[in-house]
């Protein structure tokens, strides 16, 4: 009769028994890195959201709620009165219209002009390339206040005072120089290998530009194309000395609302941020992907 015969476990080797334990500090330190990321995100968040929804609130509450005290954080009663009262006032949808075309046309122009010349900047080296950088921003420097009464002169010699055109070359200039230097950044990013070997297939300078490095340079060609929407949406100093008849909504808000009531000057404001966040959340895509991170 055959016997179960068990053999003893074997000892560790030397090596395993001395393995030492895993230090989990960096993990720790990363977990606390994020956490600290995610609520110094959140403070921002809050920091920008909250007046956003104080503007909002109030814009759509009645002249009872907004006269209440203490005032309460909830919507209690919404009420569309107070924003169909200013939307129905004389001169906002004129001046709405206005500072969308303006911003557009800004847009545009900007984008034809600084594009082509950031690209130049990123491509070629030139004699004063640095200079002409530091010039670019030299000419933020000087107030548009400054400029208002020459500016005034020359539209008026040119006959284009008190028009359209008029504030959308003023908000170009404005926001040309961001616009060269955003773009400038953004192709030098491009690797130029890639250009060339567009180049080497076929295609010429112009179209490796159209084809390879604009698509790929296309979410900080969009960052550059909010700040420009969103400068020309807000700026209200050069359309207000510019303009009579053609004003933009936020030189209108600032004429004719200075005397207005509480409630109006809520929905003056509420109007005012609406499309700038509308057209951020259009470009949203093409703004994260410069980031490393894709919507679905």
């Amino acid at each position: 009769m055959s016997t179960l015969v068990t053999q003893p476990a074997a000892a560790p080797t030397p090596e395993a028994a001395e393995l030492p334990p895993v230090d989990r500090a960096p993990l720790r330190r990363r977990r606390r890195r994020r956490a600290l990321l995610q609520l110094a995100c959140l403070a921002v968040t809050f920091f920008m959201g909250f007046p956003l929804y104080l503007i909002t609130l109030a814009a759509f509450s009645s002249r009872q709620t907004l006269n209440e005290f203490p005032k309460s954080l909830l919507p209690k009663a919404v009420s569309t009165d107070t924003i169909s009262a200013f939307l129905s006032s004389t001169g906002v949808v004129p001046a709405f219209l206005n500072s969308i075309v303006i911003g557009l046309g800004t847009l545009v122009m900007a984008l034809l002009v600084g594009a082509p010349a950031g690209y130049a900047i990123a491509r070629f080296f030139f004699r004063g390339r640095d200079p002409y950088q530091l010039f670019l921003l030299l000419t933020r420097a000087l107030p548009i206040v400054v400029l208002s009464v020459p500016l005034s002169q020359l539209f008026l010699t040119a006959g284009i005072y008190d028009t359209v055109a008029a504030v959308v070359l003023v908000h170009t200039a404005l926001s040309l120089p961001t616009t060269i230097l955003i773009t400038a950044s953004v192709f030098i990013a491009v690797p130029r290998d890639v250009e060339e070997a567009a180049q080497l297939f076929g295609c010429t300078r112009l179209a490796a530009f159209r084809r390879v490095v604009l698509p790929l340079a296309l979410p900080g060609v969009a960052a550059s194309a909010i700040f420009t929407f969103v400068l020309s949406w807000n700026e209200v100093l050069a359309a207000a000395v510019l303009t009579l008849n053609n004003r933009t909504l936020p030189a209108q808000v600032l004429v004719s609302l200075s005397d207005s009531p509480i409630a109006f000057r809520f929905a003056g404001g509420f109007a005012l941020v609406v499309p700038a966040l509308l057209f951020i959340l259009l470009m949203r895509r093409y703004l994260l992907n410069m980031w490393g991170s894709t919507l679905r």
